[in-house]
């Protein structure tokens, strides 16, 4: 895949999970599908603190994604913090079997995001190369 046709794809992945962490993880964790994205019993301060971060990285990744190339450090962020949050709910709902849901739910959805982004995320010479041209 060429470098142009590769930071489209990363410009669209970039908006897609922006919006689905500004807008979507609300509706996920209370009305689509609780069971794979809420923990039991509900946590009000919990849910609240994590829509605030994932709505505000959402604000984030939407304005990387007009110029991917100079917000390299948030991506990668994402795609490093997507994996931790998605490991560290792997290995609690594996734990706990209230919690089961969770592993066809967020820590699928978190590891995507991770995965997508990296692979997607020009790296080194490649990215040195793009943005010296951007």
């Amino acid at each position: 895949m060429n470098l142009t046709v590769r930071l489209r794809m990363l410009r669209i992945a970039l908006v897609v999970f922006g919006l689905i962490f500004l807008v979507g993880v609300y509706p996920l964790m209370n009305f689509w599908w609780p069971s794979g994205w809420r923990w039991q019993p509900n946590q009000p301060e919990y849910e609240q603190m994590i829509l605030g971060i994932y709505a505000t990285l959402g604000i984030f990744l939407l304005i990387a994604s007009r110029n991917p190339l100079r917000h390299r450090s948030l991506i990668w962020f994402t795609v490093w913090s997507s994996l931790v949050h998605g490991g560290i709910m792997a290995v609690q709902a594996m734990n706990m079997n209230a919690e089961r849901g969770h592993l066809l739910g967020d820590v699928p959805a978190l590891i995507l995001v991770a995965v997508v982004l990296a692979i997607l995320t020009p790296i080194g010479a490649t990215a040195e190369k793009a943005a010296s041209a951007a």
